[in-house]
């Protein structure tokens, strides 16, 4: 595994113009390498199309995608240096924890001394060990996504994307997986976009923060100062509103 010695990969998105359906989206935005940058916005301003035109899952029809300074916009998402944990964590029901994270390393499974150890590493640092064996269906939801950060520490690769994947967990869960998303980030000074709803989330792991509406970038910068009085606007504006239907929820109950 990468032993820090470098830094996470820079990614732009340069006037990079998608469409789905009758959505539009349009991007030109460019994240601190080897940090962690929350994107927060709206349901459907496109947060989870951002992560995926860096991955590669989709194609833009104009602009290009730019990785570690290389033009990635052609390339297939098996190639790009890049690492995505989904909300569903995509373990496969067949395997054992440890093939699933041995994945990373090999799609074959045909791994080598190095590799095993690797694996066996990461499910270490990843609070595993001992669960190897095991089936996905037979862990928790935490450690179901443990073990997709296990395979993202053999895959070593420089840009980790993550798309609300602890949404579905308790709030002390969270906040644990969360800590180890950052102390991970600070081994291996990957370069982490992390799209998420929760304000106190960002709070939490992020040093930088790209807020999406209607489909664009309306404000970047560092997430200290979208927190502070003189924050964008747009994003006041929104987590004002969350902060608002969480207080009408809670007086629901």
């Amino acid at each position: 595994m990468n032993d820090g010695g470098r830094a996470g990969a820079s990614v732009k998105l340069e006037a990079v113009e998608f469409s789905y359906g009758e959505a539009a989206f349009k991007f030109d935005v460019a994240f601190t390498p080897g940090g962690i940058t929350a994107v927060m916005g709206p349901s459907g301003s496109g947060k989870s199309t951002l992560l995926n035109l860096v991955a590669g899952f989709e194609i833009p029809r104009a602009g290009n995608v730019v990785i570690g300074g290389k033009n990635v916009t052609s390339e297939e998402p098996a190639v790009r240096p890049v690492s995505m944990v989904f909300q569903e964590n995509n373990l496969f029901a067949h395997l054992s924890i440890e093939d699933n994270v041995g994945l990373g390393c090999s799609p074959s499974l045909k791994l080598t001394p190095l590799q095993r150890d690797a694996v066996g590493e990461a499910l270490t640092r990843t609070g595993l060990d001992g669960k190897q064996r095991r089936l996905p269906r037979e862990l928790s939801g935490g450690e179901r996504q443990r073990a997709a950060l296990a395979r993202v520490l053999v895959r070593d690769r420089p840009v980790l994307l993550l798309d609300e994947p602890f949404a579905s967990l308790g709030p002390a869960l969270r906040d644990d997986m969360l800590d180890l998303v950052a102390d991970l980030q600070a081994e291996q000074r990957m370069t982490v976009l992390f799209v998420t709803h929760q304000p106190e989330d960002a709070r939490r792991i992020a040093k930088n923060m790209v807020f999406v509406e209607n489909g664009t970038v309306a404000a970047t910068g560092p997430a200290e100062q979208f927190f502070s009085a003189g924050g964008p606007e747009a994003f006041r504006r929104y987590i004002g509103f969350e902060s608002e239907s969480h207080d009408v929820a809670r007086k629901r109950t």
